[in-house]
This record gives C-alpha cells, structure tokens and sequence, in this order.
C-alpha cells in the first residue's frame, strides 16, 4: 500500500468530511466499510491508486469514521448518510459521481440512488447488506455479527493489536496470512481514535436507526454492480444475486479466493472488473 495522499476536509450539511483527492476523469466516489478502525484509505489504499491512473477518485471518510467529524447520528441511518454525502458532493463540485463501496458505503450508495437517483451514474457494491427479508437474507445472529464483532474487539481490555488482527483475518480477508502488516497497522491505529472508541461505549444507538431498504432498491435508476467475495463471512452470494434481482439494472460478480475486502485482498482482480464494468455504462 502506498503512502495516503494528502488529507482534505470539506463541509457536508454541517459534518467535517475528511477525504481523500486523487487522479483526474470521471467523478468517483469511493465508501468504505464499517468496521472498527475502517477508513476510505484503509479500505480502498491498494486499488485506489489503479483507478486513479483514469479517474478522479474522491475516497470519503463516512461521517463517525477516520478522520470525519463523530458527532452522534439520529434518526434513519442510512437516510443521513446518503443525504450528507449528496451536501458533501454540492460542496466539492460534483453533480454526478459513479460510486465504489464496501459493506456499509455500499448502503449509504444504495440509499442514495434510490433517494438522489440524478446524482448517480453506476454504482459498484460489495459485502453489504440492504435488506432483512426474504429466504436468502441474513438470519438474525449473521445481521448481528458485525456488532458483536465490534463489541468483542472494544470489550474486555479492550482495542489491542492482535484483536484486530483476529478480526480481520476472520471475517475479512480470505487468507489470513496475506494481511499485510501496513493494513494491520492502519486499522488498529485508527481504532484507538478516541472518538471512534467514545462511540463504540455507548449503550444507546449514536449511528442512527436501522433501515432495511427493501422498498428502495426498487427505485434505483442506476445500473448497479454487486460484486462478491465468493467466501464472504457475513453473506454467501446467493444474498447479492438476490439484491441484483431487486434493483432494474443489477449485475452480479462472484470472484474467487476473497471474502468480504476483496478490493484489498485481490485489488489488480477487483479493478480489473470494475473498470470493465464502469467503461461498459459509459458505452451505453
């Protein structure tokens, strides 16, 4: 992973982003995933660099994460995000913006497709979960296990190395032994963050109200790319061929040897597609 480009801050309707600007081309927004010590360069730090040699990528640090403000959301959850994302876009000058995003920025591009579908020209979407119903959505104790994930890692003695070691290689990547030490490092330093760990020890609900999107995807314009880690430790890709059926224009991509960080774990693979696919929207 290369070193991160500069930091850059900038107001959307009223939360500090914190985010990143590299390459020039075609607005792309890049959300990362959720989990403790998640950020836009975390997560996205070894591919961004192979999408930003054709296009301009804005990798955003989701509001309570790295280097964002983490201030306490009330209300729908993903409602917030995505409406704070299209304020963020107002202020950086983007109309329109094709979107990468992992697990949690995945729901947040969802959402805001479906709410904002004049914002959105494609949207790329890996490990996340929209919608509890349904045969093939997550049973209760898989729609719980990043929180408990979450608990467990700030519990007890709390943040330590080798926890996020194991969490990581458990539920994240499909090799434990190729973890590279850098990413190790990143996450467990971005996760002693004290506004990250004052949010984590609240006992009432500091990132909102739970949203299922069942109704929404249905309103998404936007042709939409599920693209999966064949053993992804949350959801087998049976949940996102079944989100590719809900959405007008979906796609699904099940790649090999990866599970829910594909983008890292096999980031020359991931780019590989995505450019395919986003160079074939633009073709249409």
């Amino acid at each position: 992973m290369t070193e991160p480009p500069e930091s850059l801050y900038a107001d959307g309707g009223g939360v500090r982003y914190h985010y990143h600007d590299l390459g020039a081309g075609p607005d792309t927004i890049f959300l990362h995933g959720g989990g403790p010590g998640c950020s836009a360069w975390t997560d996205f730090g070894p591919v961004a660099p192979l999408f930003a040699e054709h296009r301009r990528c804005l990798l955003v640090d989701i509001h309570q994460y790295g280097g964002s403000e983490k201030s306490r959301i009330t209300g729908p959850m993903w409602d917030h995000h995505a409406a704070k994302t299209v304020a963020l876009m107002d202020t950086l000058g983007v109309d329109r913006a094709d979107f990468v995003c992992n697990s949690w920025g995945g729901t947040i591009a969802l959402d805001l497709a479906a709410t904002y579908p004049e914002r959105v020209r494609s949207l790329i979407v890996t490990g996340s979960m929209p919608v509890f119903h349904g045969p093939l959505a997550p049973l209760p104790e898989g729609g719980r296990r990043g929180r408990n994930a979450r608990d467990a890692y700030y519990g007890g003695e709390g943040p330590t190395r080798e926890k996020m070691r194991a969490l990581i290689t458990r539920l994240e990547w499909y090799d434990p032994d190729a973890l590279p030490e850098e990413t190790l490092d990143l996450r467990y330093e971005q996760s002693l963050d004290p506004g990250e760990r004052e949010l984590a020890g609240m006992s009432d609900s500091p990132r909102g109200d739970w949203q299922d999107l069942s109704a929404e995807l249905g309103r998404i314009a936007a042709p939409v790319l599920f693209l999966w880690g064949m053993h992804d430790a949350f959801l087998t890709p049976d949940y996102p061929l079944m989100l590719a059926r809900m959405v007008p224009r979906g796609s699904l991509h099940v790649m090999d040897r990866a599970s829910h960080h594909l983008q890292e774990e096999r980031p020359a693979a991931f780019h590989a597609v995505a450019r395919g696919y986003l160079e074939s929207v633009e073709d249409k």
